[in-house]
Formats: C-alpha cells, sequence, structure tokens
C-alpha cells in the first residue's frame, strides 16, 4: 500500500522585511508620547496593605509631631536659670515637686523657681520647665520631710534634651508627595500624625500572553520538538516586580483567531497586554497583524536598533499600551527591562530603578563616639562635581530623619569623625531611589510646599532639605543647592536678607510672612491691645509666662526689641519653629509668644499683628539656568502659586 504525504497547509516561512528601524530612544519617546500624560486611577487603601504603593495625591500633616514638648531622656524637668551657676564644686539642690511624669500622664503641677519634676522619655515637659537634666547627672538628697531633692553639678543649657512640639513634623506641611513610594518608614509618619488610610495609585492590571505551537507550560510533559514555556513566568514575575497586577493567562497557538480572540479578552480586562512571541515577520508570526483591528493608534514601533531585540513591537491600542516580545528569553528580557519597565513604572506612580550603592562627598563634618559603628543617614543632592550627601539633622527621635533619607553611611569604630569632603560610600534604601531635580536648603516654610507642588506633580523630584537660613546661605556658597530659602533680618540697615548675600548669589523675592503676638483666644490680658500693649501687658503680670524663639531667627531680633532688655519668665524656652511657639501657647505651657499668622490661625490662637516677616530665595547665579529652577521662578510667579499663597495667609511679594 502506498502512502502519500501531506505537508501541513501552513503558510510558507516566507519573511516580510522590517518596514523601519527606529532607534531605541525614538520608539521609546513615540510610545511614552502616545501614553503620556494620562490619569492614573487610584484607590485607598489601609496602613497595612499601602506598603509598596505609590501615593496619589499629597499628604498634609494634620497635626504637629510630637504633639507637646517632651523629653528625650529621663530625669528631671528643670528651668536652666537655677542652674546657671552649678558645678561639680558648687552643686545646685532642687526641691522635688510631688508628681513624676510619664508617657502618656499629662504634668498637672509647674515647676517653680528651685524645683525640679521627675520625668520619663517622651513625658510631656510641665509648664514652667525649659530643659531636662539627666538622672545620671544628679544625687538623691537624704528625704528630711515633704518629696525630697535632687543635688545637680553641672548647668543645663535652655532646650537641653527636649524635643519641642512640631520639631519632626509640622502641622500644615507636605508630609509626602504624591508618587512617594510607602514603605516602612513613611508608615511610621503617617501613622505617627493619624492617618490610617491613603489613596494609592492603582496598580495596572497587565495580562501575559505566551505565543507558539512549540510552547508547553512548565509541569506538563515535554512532547517531542516543544520547549517549555520561560517566557510567561519570567515577564510575570518581572511585571509584579516593576509595579503591576500581573495575570499569566498561559500560552496560546500560532492560530490568528484563537489569538484575535485572546488578546480582545486579555485587553478587556486589562490595563496593559504584554505577549512574547510572534513579533517577527515570518507566516506564522501573527500577533502583530492583529494589533491593527484591536485599536488605535495601533503599531507606534516594530523593529527597534537593539542588539538583542530587533523585533520589539510596541503599540498603543485606544490608550492601553500592547507589547509584542522577542521569543527568545534573553532578548524578551533585555527588551522588557530597557523599554517596557520605565512606561510600567509610571503607569504604577512608580520611580525610575536605579543602583543600590552610590559614592557621595560629606558636606560637614560628622562627630561619631570611638569604640561604636555608627550609621548616619544622608539625602543625597548632585553637586558640582558629583552627589552630596547631607546627614540628617532632626534628631534619634525624629521619623523624618528616617522618612526621608536616601541612605545611609557607616563610620567604623576605629574612627571618632568623618571629616567635611569626604568621599563615602552610601547604601541606598531602596533601588528606587532619584537624585533630585531641584535642590533647596535653608529655612522651611509651608508656603514652599505650595509653590513646589505644580513642579512635583510634573515629575520633577524636589529635594527640600529644612537647615535655617544661615545653613541655606552656607550651602548655597557652596554650590550644595539649587537656592537657599532665608528670612535673615538686619539691625543695621534695617533690612531683610539682601545684606547676607555673598558673591554669585542673587535674591529673588518670595512672600511676606506676617508675624505677632500669639495668645489664647480666652485670655483677656491681651484683648483688644497692640502688639506693644500686650507685651507691656505680659511683662507686667509676673504669672505670665512667655515662649521664645531660637537665636538667629528673624523672629527672635523682634522679640528682643519689644522686650528691651527684659528677661520674663520663659525667655530662655527657646523653640526653633513657629508651630512650636504656637503649640506651646494653646496647650497652656506658655501664655504668649510670637509667630505667623497662618500658625496662629491653624492653632485656634489669638493673633496681634506685628510686622511682615521678609521669606525670600538666595539663588545661585550659577544655577539659575537649570531647567529645575527656572521650573521653580515659573512657579513662584504663577498666579496660581500667589493665589494658593494668598488662601494660606501669605502676601506674595
Amino acid at each position: 500500500m502506498t502512502s502519500t504525504f501531506t505537508p501541513n497547509p501552513k503558510p510558507s516561512i516566507e519573511q516580510d522585511q522590517f518596514l523601519t528601524i527606529l532607534s531605541r530612544e525614538e520608539a521609546l519617546a513615540r510610545f511614552e508620547a502616545a501614553l503620556f500624560p494620562r490619569p492614573l486611577p487610584s484607590e485607598t487603601r489601609q496602613l497595612a496593605g499601602a506598603l509598596g504603593r505609590a501615593l496619589a495625591q499629597d499628604v498634609v500633616a494634620p497635626i504637629d509631631v510630637p504633639p507637646f514638648d517632651r523629653s528625650n531622656v529621663d530625669g528631671f524637668a528643670v528651668r536652666s536659670a537655677d542652674l546657671a551657676r552649678a558645678s561639680e564644686g558648687a552643686p545646685v539642690q532642687l526641691a522635688l515637686t510631688d508628681e513624676t511624669i510619664a508617657c502618656g500622664i499629662a504634668p498637672t503641677r509647674p515647676v517653680l523657681p528651685g524645683t525640679a519634676t521627675a520625668i520619663a522619655t517622651g513625658g510631656p515637659v510641665p509648664r514652667g520647665a525649659d530643659a531636662i537634666v539627666m538622672v545620671e547627672h544628679t544625687q538623691p538628697v537624704g528625704q528630711t520631710g515633704g518629696n525630697g531633692a535632687i543635688e545637680v553639678r553641672r548647668a543645663a543649657s535652655p532646650g537641653q534634651f527636649v524635643s519641642y512640639a512640631g520639631s519632626d513634623i509640622a502641622r500644615g506641611e507636605a508630609l509626602l508627595r504624591a508618587g512617594t513610594i510607602i514603605g516602612s518608614r513613611e508608615i511610621g509618619m503617617l501613622a505617627a500624625c493619624g492617618i490610617a488610610d491613603v489613596q494609592v495609585t492603582r496598580r495596572p492590571r497587565v495580562a501575559i500572553l505566551s505565543t507558539g505551537d512549540e510552547l508547553v507550560q512548565p509541569g506538563d510533559r515535554l512532547r517531542p520538538a516543544a520547549i517549555y514555556d520561560t517566557n510567561g513566568a519570567i515577564v510575570t514575575a518581572a511585571i509584579a516586580e516593576n509595579g503591576g497586577d500581573a495575570s499569566f493567562l498561559g500560552a496560546i497557538a500560532d492560530n490568528e483567531a484563537m489569538l484575535d480572540a485572546a488578546m480582545r479578552k486579555a485587553l478587556a480586562d486589562s490595563d496593559m497586554l504584554v505577549l512574547s512571541g510572534g513579533t517577527s515577520k515570518g507566516a506564522g508570526d501573527v500577533s502583530h497583524r492583529i494589533i491593527g483591528r484591536l485599536g488605535k493608534p495601533g503599531i507606534i514601533a516594530h523593529g527597534v536598533a537593539l542588539k538583542p531585540g530587533k523585533p520589539l513591537c510596541l503599540a498603543v491600542c485606544d490608550g492601553k499600551p500592547v507589547v509584542i516580545l522577542p521569543g527568545f528569553p534573553t532578548s524578551a528580557m533585555f527588551t522588557f527591562h530597557d523599554m517596557i519597565v520605565p512606561v510600567l513604572r509610571r503607569m504604577a506612580g512608580l520611580p525610575p530603578r536605579s543602583d543600590a550603592k552610590v559614592t557621595a562627598k560629606v558636606p560637614v563634618r560628622i562627630a561619631s563616639e570611638l569604640g561604636r559603628t555608627e550609621f548616619v543617614m544622608v539625602s543625597l543632592v548632585e553637586g558640582a562635581d558629583g552627589l552630596i550627601a547631607y546627614p540628617g539633622g532632626k534628631g534619634s527621635g525624629a521619623i523624618t530623619s528616617f522618612a526621608q533619607a536616601d541612605g545611609f553611611l557607616k563610620i567604623e569604630a576605629l574612627a571618632d569623625q568623618l571629616p567635611a569632603g569626604s568621599e563615602a560610600e552610601v547604601t541606598l534604601f531602596t533601588p528606587h531611589v532619584r537624585v533630585p531635580d531641584l535642590v533647596i536648603v535653608g529655612s522651611h516654610c509651608t508656603g514652599l510646599d505650595l509653590v513646589t507642588a505644580p513642579l512635583a506633580h510634573a515629575g520633577l523630584v524636589v529635594r527640600s532639605i529644612a537647615v535655617g537660613s544661615l545653613g541655606g546661605l552656607a550651602a548655597a556658597r557652596r554650590g550644595e543647592c539649587d537656592l537657599a530659602p532665608i528670612h535673615l533680618f538686619d539691625d543695621k540697615t534695617e533690612t531683610y536678607n539682601t545684606p547676607y548675600l555673598a558673591d554669585g548669589l542673587e535674591l529673588v523675592p518670595g512672600w511676606r510672612r506676617m508675624q505677632g503676638i500669639v495668645f489664647r483666644k480666652d485670655d483677656a490680658r491681651f484683648a483688644g491691645l497692640s502688639a506693644e500693649q500686650a507685651v507691656h501687658a505680659a511683662l507686667a503680670d509676673p504669672a505670665c509666662i512667655m515662649v521664645n524663639r531660637n537665636q538667629g531667627a528673624g523672629t527672635r531680633i523682634l522679640i528682643d526689641r519689644l522686650l528691651a532688655g527684659s528677661r520674663p519668665d520663659g525667655y530662655w524656652n527657646q523653640p526653633r519653629s513657629h508651630n512650636a511657639v504656637a503649640a506651646a501657647v494653646a496647650q497652656h505651657r506658655a501664655d504668649w509668644g510670637m509667630t505667623i499668622a497662618p500658625v496662629a490661625h491653624a492653632s485656634g490662637l489669638g493673633f496681634i499683628p506685628l510686622a511682615e516677616e521678609h521669606y525670600d530665595f538666595a539663588v545661585v547665579t550659577a544655577r539659575r539656568r537649570r531647567p529645575a529652577v527656572q521650573a521653580f521662578l515659573d512657579a513662584l510667579a504663577s498666579e496660581e502659586a500667589r493665589a494658593a499663597l494668598v488662601r494660606a495667609g501669605f502676601r506674595p511679594a
């Protein structure tokens, strides 16, 4: 019996030629231009379910953190003036009050002159006290009645071992920006502010299909001439690693009708479709032919100048990306990570990937304790000669010093310092840290968040490091930032900011912040008075406690002028922020102080205007033409920013 061989009636293997080979840059630019800008879907997630997600909107701190002045150590709350002359040879004895303050226990007794109150770490600082003495630096005195006493053999400075209200997080400041990836550090910040849930970018739903007659799924029997489908598993995992909600739908044979139906269903149920195989222009490769029927504009690029990866096909069908990766696993993964990951991460609201370790220069000396290996958290900025690593400066108890850092460097146990100008290896907290486009170093203001918000929303990374006006000017002179926000009053010229500029810096006006006396609205001592009259009334009442500001602050200069040499009770209580002043008054630890109008109003306090403070920007002239700096200056001058500043209580210059 004669048998006749009938070949498979499949089309011939003649291959169409690639019509246009695009460069990598042009192909990616066309692909992104067809997809972006686009709104990113969001959803509400509780903190426990928000890990690894991107914030969909800015989060503003609803409270001060800490919400009250608190002790950093176990010891005794004291008045620093009582210990001004204390020494080993001349100890000072203080009588103890009849209470002990622990965490969660509100003080009920003031610390009067000559007294002290036992306090635990984290305990609220009582009225009258402006410093904490560590228990190790005291000696109990034999009790002869009453509550006992202690001897102190060293002086205490105002603010010693005190974390002031709002010193970590100030109410109204931008806590986290839209696009921030939520890790354990960010969850700690949100929890510290009492925030239970957040709006996050919904993970893009990505369908994955493998194509080819030869494919067998892992676990199944491998038939002759077949291969296991590795691309399906690899691509699914890579999508999940980069923020996608991946759904592998299996492998489809090279049958145009079956593949057409599978692709339509997958695209209808997802935000993105990724296929592997079927992208070459052989007769059996049909995936790219189907794309033209799925939506407009269709194929964006088919053939890219990559090795490996030339057959890559990029398409957009009615707003949804469709990608056909080469069939060989090496080519598929090379093109996926190089060309698709940037788009996928952008759809997920995630930043670009970066390396895990970088080398950076440390601009300031970092002291260290001999005998202990020390890890110092740093924020990275771009300097003239490379990366600059700024050490965190808010203290070990500050949540933000950990959450806002990019990574850490290590100081060995045998070193007592890391000298200024040292090169150091920085270990990044995540591989996704991006060097900021705009670096702002100086004095922080909630108005600054209003101006930089459009920049952040436009995709620019803005890094703001709060080191005070003088610290910002020093950083600007060293070329470590683009601009420094300052508000420094010069007594000699009676002008703000201009006298402090050095060569290479120029002043850009910002806005005016009304400063004045803040008090509780039910305090009749201040009702209807001018600022000068209010200070006179306070000085006339010995029971009226003030809260001051730190030396070097422009506000402090105004206060000293009003006091004309007087040093009332509370003068040496010197928090470093407007929010801390308002918190001290609102919580009855002080009766009056000086702050700015927006902070006073946000705290529900009475406010007596005195004088406007100039909050301006020292711009590094050599950096003024940088795109990010120009974007900031444009935003500062925009009607939208000016209107937002007015709504917040500021007066644009």
